[in-house]
């Protein structure tokens, strides 16, 4: 909503086109998101004709603002009423969803499908410009005019300050498969997390950190779901309402002014306020559902920042799940791994935590292999002993993460640098680049590396490497990089699961592999599979030796310092003498 009070200002800062063009069009997706801005426009602007478009609704295609839906404005002929030399603005609510088919049939109707000089504004917002795919919005949008950090907004005071708890709920979501869009099949992730003691260790949780709130938005994952977790509030004597997105309108609206009145300490919903809603006095969120989606992750979250009188922070409680699946979970978007657990974590309270890992890590190639264990606690740091090059390459726990969140057989090859690799020896890079333009933050970016061939091939082996995506999230980058590899490689050499990866290692594999291990000992085709060889030969590929010496002189430098402090503390406590009663 604070979205399109931003852009209903724009209309009039829009100068008329050349010929009278004047008019403006508003797209959205949703019907709440329709009504909304017609209501902005509305109060905004008095004096001019507005009309809308969805459903029923039939604009007369001449009024000064527009208000579509994308759906209805698609349908059948009803955009040809619309006279494209007329308008001097299209503006798009939620745009990170305008690479879909309606929208860019739209915009090609009023001549967008490449930038004009002649033509209308096209102007695109949305909190969350990313999507799953990873895709970039450059199909439509030519570029980034202003985007801010939701974290920035907080310190900056046009949010709302937010305590993070996250929660293991234990449910068992190792077996639920993606859906069409990429995050979890809904059906299954519901019969996975809808159980009675899940639901119970839910309410549970709020009861023991938020039943002082006023106003708790719960996040579900279908009607199912919300009707197991509302009998389970009810159960425990908590007036938990719900809506759905088939509660009749009258009956939504209801109850939504009843919860903004205050009327119901918990409101339990699914996909319903996702986007666009806007009820300020929420003060908790409870994420009943996981995720693999950091747009909607964000998305629910956002939900609690809207700033409202007497509301001091808004407490966001994570259920997460299982930590092996590549779910999206709160440390995940400050960048901290996702099985980090925090209790009443303030913003500050997580970039302390980040911030303190990142200067435990002196370089690129530290041994520290999990994060101190809160901010408020003695940095901790453990180390993972490698006695040689082969136990480097043998240890998988790099991949975890990254494997969670793809299908591929992605290999971590040093820290925040990973490869996945085809048979032609063309290869994808997924590495964070803190050395940025100044216009540019820190990004994760994924390149494509190829070999020369043939009579080009020169003294390099490969060509200099082709940047495919650039963000500002971890899984937005793996998800971009995963939908290129899908559409240039055979999916038999880079998916994860392939039964050849399970078969045992080859001769050729275990001849090279045996060379990094005493001769006493060499593997056999029983102790290494194909897939796990291969693994550990990219990264032998990809620097591994190299990496084996930095790690082993890193670790000597924290260990002579740990002996100096101790050193030092001994002779402390020599030079100290104590002295008993004296005698007479």
């Amino acid at each position: 909503m604070r979205t399109q009070v931003i852009f209903t200002q724009l209309i009039d800062r829009i100068k008329s086109l050349p010929g009278g063009a004047n008019q403006t069009l508003i797209l959205a997706h949703r019907q709440e998101l329709v009504e909304q801005a017609a209501k902005h426009c509305i109060n905004a602007y008095p004096t001019k004709t507005i009309d809308v478009e969805m459903g029923n609704m039939h604009a007369t295609g001449v009024a000064d603002i527009t208000i579509a839906s994308v759906q209805s404005i698609v349908s059948k002929d009803r955009i040809e009423k619309f006279d494209p030399s007329r308008f001097k603005l299209i503006l798009v609510d939620e745009a990170h969803h305008i690479v879909a088919p309606g929208y860019l049939k739209t915009l090609n109707y009023f001549g967008l499908s490449k930038a004009r000089q002649d033509g209308p504004a096209l102007v695109g917002v949305s909190a969350t410009l990313s999507r799953f795919d990873g895709l970039r919005l450059g199909a439509a949008i030519d570029h980034v005019v202003y985007h801010k950090d939701y974290i920035d907004m907080i310190g900056e005071k046009w949010l709302s300050d937010v305590l993070f708890t996250t929660v293991q709920s234990k449910a068992d979501i190792s077996k639920v498969k993606k859906g069409a869009t990429g995050d979890f099949q809904t059906g299954e992730l519901s019969r996975a997390v809808n159980t009675n003691q899940t639901n119970d260790i839910t309410v549970r949780t709020w009861l023991a950190k938020a039943q002082g709130r006023k106003s708790t938005l719960v996040f579900c994952v279908d009607i199912a779901h919300i009707e197991g977790l509302t009998r389970a509030f009810r159960h425990r004597g908590v007036d938990a309402r719900f809506v759905t997105g088939e509660t009749p309108k009258i009956e939504r609206s209801a109850t939504l002014d009843a919860f903004r009145a205050g009327e119901f300490p918990v409101l339990v919903n699914c996909g319903v306020f996702t986007e666009g809603t806007d009820v300020p006095n929420i003060d908790c969120v409870v994420l009943a559902r996981p995720t693999k989606s950091r747009n909607l992750l964000v998305q629910m979250i956002g939900r609690g920042m809207r700033l409202s009188p007497g509301k001091e922070n808004c407490h966001i409680i994570d259920m997460v799940a299982s930590l092996e699946t590549g779910i999206i979970t709160v440390p995940t978007l400050f960048g901290l791994d996702p099985s980090e657990v925090v209790e009443e974590a303030t913003v500050n309270d997580m970039k302390a935590m980040k911030e303190a890992i990142e200067e435990l890590k002196t370089d690129s190639e530290s041994p520290i292999r999990r994060p101190p264990e809160g901010p408020d606690l003695p940095i901790k740091v453990t180390f993972t002993d490698y006695d040689s090059v082969f136990d480097l390459i043998d240890d998988s726990s790099g991949e975890r993460h990254i494997r969670a969140l793809s299908s591929h057989a992605w290999v971590e090859v040093s820290h925040q640098k990973y490869v996945l690799t085809t048979p032609s020896g063309v290869y994808l890079k997924l590495e964070f680049n803190a050395e940025h333009a100044e216009d540019s933050e820190p990004a994760y970016v994924v390149y494509e590396i190829v070999p020369y061939t043939g009579p080009m091939k020169k003294a390099a082996s490969y060509r200099p490497p082709r940047e495919i995506a650039r963000h500002l999230a971890f899984e937005d980058a793996v998800h971009a990089a995963d939908t290129f590899a899908k559409l240039r490689y055979p999916r038999q050499f880079i998916l994860k699961n392939q039964r050849w990866r399970e078969k045992p290692a080859t001769e050729s594999q275990l001849m090279f592999l045996n060379r990094f291990r005493l001769q006493s000992d060499p593997l056999t085709p029983e102790m290494v599979s194909k897939g796990k060889a291969n693994d550990m030969i990219t990264k032998l590929k990809h620097g591994a030796r190299g990496r084996f010496a930095k790690v082993e002189a890193e670790k000597k430098k924290m260990e002579r310092k740990a002996m100096k402090i101790e050193l030092e503390e001994t002779l402390r406590r020599r030079e100290h003498v104590s002295v008993g009663p004296l005698l007479d």
